[in-house]
């Protein structure tokens, strides 16, 4: 199998790199985080490179890139630890509005691909466990018209969106994998109120309260459809996740280069130099597995779903390791506010628990390995 990105691709990496270099410092992105983590501006600085419109179909003015595009830029967006809801406003949101009826899409998908509407999802409840099939919100439909009634915890940026895709049952009991459906709520609905938050990494979140606000219907039988896009931020996560990875490695590497113990650096014990070593076998299995969920979001959904949770185990674990490793060899420093691994470390942390943290991936995994034995084809 053939793993060289394209001249595209390459041109693509670098173009992000360069903004990150040029434009995100270090400095920059903790003056957002200690001013709550409002990131729109940033995210209007990626649309003006037209990354926005990087998963958007050409027909409505996107690029219609795919999967591999999306792991190139999100990498590079790890290294740079850009606070912005990149993922879920411009690549989760077209896959969410990829069945709506043909009058939501001419209105949104173009607001979406020049970056001018931010269209985030709003799926979490309080008692789901990160099951997408829990689902207590409800809509009702009256006169042709639907309202949905309940909460959503967790929304990226939710207070900085202008709609929300909102998954709502429309029949059946919480865990009835039949019966939701996907809803757009625009912001300032009747009945809809946002209170927003920052978040350990930095950034953006909100609680989203529903009581009979007016929706628009995206999808009757929505769950299939919800599940495709949460792999697709599983797989974002995951590239986003070696970048973060790889730029930490690099600055304890640094680090351990510059600090001295006893007269030499630190670098120079085996003992460090070995640990070095662990964190960067993890790093590439990390590595791999992300590649692995980019090439696998093309797949029928029971081998995409069943990827896409063997990446995010993986992911889970090397996250964990690599942070908690990094951070140890730095010492007391890593863990200020003022120095950037600490940063990097808070990042990993949030990351391991989004789309599922790494014992709810395990379980995931494990449930599909009944009919095999253990045994992936």
């Amino acid at each position: 199998m053939d793993f060289d990105f394209s001249d595209d691709q390459n041109s693509l990496r670098d173009a992000v790199a360069r903004w990150v270099e040029k434009g995100f410092s270090f400095e920059r992105r903790h003056a957002i985080a200690k001013a709550g983590g409002a990131a729109r501006a940033v995210y209007n600085e990626l649309a003006e490179l037209g990354l926005t419109g990087l998963a958007v179909p050409t027909a409505h003015g996107g690029m219609g890139f795919g999967a591999v595009e999306a792991m190139v830029v999100c990498e590079e967006l790890g290294r740079g630890l850009v606070n912005a809801p990149y993922a879920q406003a411009a690549l989760m949101a077209p896959l969410l509005l990829a069945a709506a009826p043909a009058t939501v899409q001419a209105e949104w998908l173009p607001k979406i691909a020049a970056g001018s509407a931010l269209i985030v999802l709003a799926h979490q409840e309080r008692a789901a466990r990160y099951r997408l099939d829990q689902v207590q919100t409800r809509a009702v439909q009256a006169g042709g018209s639907w309202s949905l009634s309940g909460a959503k915890s967790v929304v990226p940026a939710g207070d900085e969106a202008d709609a929300w895709v909102v998954p709502a049952r429309t029949a059946g009991a919480a865990g009835d994998a039949t019966g939701v459906g996907l809803f757009l709520v625009v912001k300032g609905a009747a009945g809809a109120t946002v209170r927003g938050f920052p978040t350990q990494d930095g950034a953006r979140a909100a609680q989203l309260t529903l009581a009979s606000s007016p929706a628009t219907l995206l999808a009757v039988q929505g769950l299939p459809l919800l599940e495709h896009a949460v792999d697709a931020g599983i797989a974002a996560l995951c590239a986003e996740g070696v970048g973060v990875m790889d730029k930490l490695l690099a600055i304890t590497v640094e680090y351990m280069n510059t600090r001295k113990q006893f007269g030499v650096p630190i670098a120079s014990f085996q003992a460090l130099r070995h640990r070095i070593a662990d964190v960067k076998m993890q790093l590439e299995l990390a590595r791999s597995m992300s590649y692995f969920a980019s090439l696998k979001l093309g797949e029928p959904a029971a081998q995409r779903r069943r990827a896409l949770a063997q990446a995010k185990l993986q992911l889970g674990q090397s996250m964990r390791f690599v942070g908690q490793q990094c951070i140890q060899m730095h010492g007391g420093i890593g863990v200020t506010d003022e120095y950037v691994a600490s940063h990097y470390f808070k990042r990993l942390t949030v990351m391991e628990m989004t789309f599922g943290d790494t014992l709810h991936q395990l379980g995931e995994v494990s449930s599909r390995m009944l009919d095999t034995a253990g045994v992936f084809a």
